[in-house]
Order: C-alpha cells, then sequence, then structure tokens
C-alpha cells in the first residue's frame, strides 16, 4: 500500500510541478515580450545620448521613462559598470547578471530573466519543484545592446517588479498541494478497500496453500467475485482435488498391492506347512500341493512384473521403442497365439481386418495392448462365445476393436475398469489368473503412442474394447 500511494505522490507531483511550471512560462512570456518591446524601444533612443555623452539629457530621460513603466533603468558600459540610474543609487556599482553578461560576453542583443532579490540564481523550470516564496520580492531583468556604427557600446537594464504573477503561482502551487491532500485521502481510502477485496482472497489461498503443505488434501476455498481472482479459486480447487484423488489412489495401489502380494504368499505358506507337518502325506496329494505352489510362484511373478512395468511407465523412465509396423500383423500374431487357448474352451476367435494400419510405433508394446484385451475378452467369456476383432483405417488413426459376447460389465463398474487392482468379480478374476493390473498397463502403453481406449459394455450383452491410434510415419 505505501509503494502504491508512493507512486500515485510522485505521479501527482510532476503532474502539478509540471502544471505550474506551464503556467508560470505563460505568464512571464507575456511579461517577457512586453518588457523586452519597451527596452529595445528605449535603447535606440538612449544609445545616441550615450556616445555623445549627453548624461544630463540621458538621465531625464531615463527617471521619466521609469516612472511611466514603473520599473528601474540603468545604462551600464562594457565592464558592466553603471553609467546612470533612474534612481540615482548605483552610479559606478558593477553590476553581475547573467542577463548582462549574455549582452557584454556572449554578443546577444536582448535577453531577459526572472530573480529574487537576494539571489543571484536565475529562475528556471526547475524552480517551480520547490516550493515558491511568495513573500520574497522577484523582479524581472530586461536588457538590451545599446549600438553605434553596428557596435556594442553597451547596455540598457530593465528592472520591473513581478510580485503579482509571483503571488498567482504560489497561490496555485498551495492548492496544488491541497489538491494533492485530498487525492492522497482519496488514494488511501481506495487503496484499503482494493486491499481488502484482492489481498483477502489471496491470503485465503495462501493459508490453504500452508494447510496442504501440510497434509491437509482437503482444503477447499470458497468461489466468489468473477474475473481472475475467481479463476485463480476455481484452479485451486481442481489442483486440491486432483492431488486428493491422487493421494487417495496412491494409498489404495499401496493397500491393493500388498493384498495381492499377500494372498499368494499367504496360500503358499498354507500349503507348504502343510507338507512339512504330514510327512507321511500321500505322493499324489504332495505333487497337487507343490503344482498349487508352483502356480502361487508364478501370479507372484506375474503381478510383481506388472507392478514393476507400471512402476517404470510413472516414472517416465520406459520409452518407446519405435519403428515403422504393421499393425495389421501384430493383431493376428496375437490373434494366432491366443486361437489354441481358445479352441480349448470351445470359443472362436473372427478377425476383419481391412487396413494394414501402417505405423510408426513399439512393436512389443502394442503385442502387449492387443494381447491383454484379447486374453481378457477369452477368460471372461463363457465356453462356446465368439470374439470379434476389427481393424480399419479412419482417417489418420487406426481403430481396433475387440468385443465379445460374455456377461458383460455392470455400470457402476466402467468407470473404474482401468484403475490398478480393480476388479469387477474379484474372486472369479483370481480363479483365471489375473493381476488387476493389464487393463491398467493397456492404458498407459495406448497413452504413451498418442491413443486412446474406451470400453462400452452392458450386462449380459458383451464388452466392447476400442483403441484409437494416431498413424504416424517415421
Amino acid at each position: 500500500m505505501f509503494a502504491f500511494l508512493l507512486v500515485v505522490g510522485v505521479s501527482y507531483y510532476a503532474v502539478a510541478t509540471s502544471l505550474i511550471g506551464l503556467v508560470g512560462d505563460y505568464l512571464f512570456a507575456d511579461r517577457r515580450s512586453s518588457d523586452q518591446a519597451i527596452t529595445e524601444q528605449l535603447a535606440v533612443e538612449i544609445a545616441p545620448l550615450y556616445v555623445n555623452a549627453r548624461i544630463n539629457d540621458l538621465q531625464t530621460l531615463l527617471v521619466a521613462s521609469g516612472g511611466e513603466l514603473g520599473g528601474r533603468l540603468m545604462v551600464l558600459d562594457m565592464s558592466g559598470m553603471v553609467q546612470a540610474d533612474s534612481f540615482s543609487e548605483l552610479v559606478g556599482s558593477l553590476v553581475e547578471l547573467p542577463e548582462v553578461a549574455s549582452i557584454l560576453t556572449d554578443g546577444q542583443t536582448v535577453d531577459y530573466g526572472v530573480h529574487q532579490l537576494g539571489s543571484r540564481q536565475k529562475m528556471t523550470f526547475f524552480s517551480y519543484v520547490t516550493p515558491l516564496n511568495a513573500n520574497a520580492q522577484w523582479v524581472g531583468y530586461s536588457t538590451a545592446a545599446l549600438t553605434s556604427g553596428g557596435q556594442t557600446v553597451g547596455l540598457l537594464l530593465f528592472s520591473s517588479p513581478i510580485q503579482d504573477v509571483m503571488q498567482n503561482l504560489a497561490k496555485l502551487q498551495g492548492k496544488m498541494w491541497l489538491y494533492f491532500l485530498v487525492t492522497a485521502a482519496v488514494a488511501s481510502a481506495i487503496a484499503l478497500l482494493l486491499s481488502r477485496i484482492v489481498t483477502k482472497p489471496v491470503a485465503t489461498i495462501t493459508r490453504s496453500i500452508q494447510r496442504m503443505g501440510r497434509g491437509d488434501l482437503s482444503v477447499r476455498v470458497p468461489v466468489k467475485g468473477s474475473g481472475e481472482m475467481r479463476k485463480l479459486s476455481e484452479a485451486f480447487n481442481v489442483m486440491s482435488e486432483k492431488l486428493e484423488m491422487l493421494d487417495k489412489s496412491r494409498n489404495q495401489f499401496v493397500s491393493n498391492a500388498s493384498h495381492e502380494l499377500k494372498t499368494p504368499l499367504a496360500t503358499m505358506k498354507i500349503l507348504l506347512e502343510n507338507i512339512i507337518y504330514q510327512p507321511d502325506m500321500d505322493a499324489a496329494v504332495r505333487m497337487d500341493f507343490l503344482s498349487d505352489v508352483n502356480r502361487e510362484i508364478n501370479r507372484l511373478n506375474m503381478i510383481i512384473s506388472d507392478l514393476l512395468t507400471l512402476v517404470s511407465m510413472d516414472s517416465k523412465n520406459m520409452r518407446l521403442k519405435r519403428e515403422t509396423i504393421k499393425f495389421a500383423q501384430v493383431v493376428k500374431d496375437v490373434s494366432h497365439r491366443l486361437g489354441m487357448v481358445a479352441e480349448r474352451r470351445r470359443q472362436q476367435i473372427k478377425l476383419q481386418i481391412s487396413d494394414n494400419c501402417e505405423m510408426y510405433a513399439d512393436t512389443a508394446k502394442l503385442t502387449q495392448v492387443v494381447y491383454n484385451i484379447m486374453d481378457n475378452a477369452i477368460k471372461y467369456t463363457p465356453e462356446g462365445g465368439l470374439i470379434r476383432v476389427r481393424l480399419i483405417r479412419m482417417g489418420r488413426d487406426a481403430i481396433l476393436t475387440i468385443a465379445d459376447n460374455g456377461p458383460g460389465i455392470p455400470q457402476q463398474d466402467l468407470p473404474h475398469i482401468f484403475d490398478r487392482f480393480y476388479r469387477v468379480d474379484k474372486a472369479r478374476s483370481r480363479d483365471t489368473g489375473g493381476t488387476g493390473l493389464g487393463l491398467s498397463i493397456v492404458n498407459q502403453l495406448v497413452l504413451m503412442h498418442g491413443g486412446t481406449v474406451s470400453v462400452q459394455s452392458e450386462e449380459g450383452h458383451g464388452t466392447t474394447f476400442t483403441v484409437e491410434l494416431p498413424i504416424h510415419q517415421g
């Protein structure tokens, strides 16, 4: 606020000073032209009397003219010495004024200046910066060269009081100071009002940020007013909500990961304890137990592998090894690999490929995308089901759809289908060997290629996954 008032004060003072200076220059310009005209005219009359040394006639003319003009007239020689004075007081005295020096030394013919009696400093535009002393004696000095035969032989000095002009300027300056004080008071009131309007929401946001720094991610700020502060409040609330969701997601992920890792370990512990504490166990039963342990170890490896894949993607350490590939060939290869699995379940995979969809992409990553989606379709579709795989090119995008005629996904589960460790039917998913991370990995890999993946499903009518990938050329 102090800085605001300082800027207002300096700006107003500069404007006021400039205004006073302009008014003063205008008033002095009028006086200057009048006094200089009189001085030049008298200099023409006085020059012959001064050259011919007619001192008495010269003195008489000075006294008469000075009385009519209400000022003082003096004739100076080339050394600046007074030779005649309408007041008969300074004859023989040396006059040192800038207006005299400009005639005798600099070669000018006329000059004018304003001085305060008792001070040799000439008044300039910068003199208006400081307060004017209206009670001091101010005079205007007008000088004109006395010439004979084209040569300067002396000068005429006319001094006239300009007290009326200076008093008007002093009054104007006083009014400006009064206006300045009123303006400063109004500016202070406006600054206080703006301070409450602007700084209060900023302070609220600052306190909320400090609370977030202490771990409270549920904090929100009220959205009030309009303009930039409203946008700032809305942006803060959106950021806070996303951070809170991210924190909850992270905590949920840690909890789910711990649970998923703990389950196979607990199963293996039970199986191994049975083998240890039953040394006379039947060989066939022992073999079944060991086979179960082996399956749990494989499942544990799958979970850890998928977790490491997600961690690599989250930390941005995973890089795509792009090359020019035919996406249609990737789809065909995955269909062939999973074909035997589908045959054992008496399922049919029906391919419909209308374009090779040549693109610049990572073969291994896209293979994993197609494999995870198609493997899910096979696992969660009943025996005798149909999986339709369709690949087309639409503009600059490759569109892959994988549809099954399985039980479908409930509507309340669809928004979470790509969440990590999320399962629609948790017990059944574990029976099929899933880790709950496959679709999350699919989503991340598709995003890394600049594409999108979506799902449409209805209970009892199957599920359709759609992958859209931009076709970039290497």
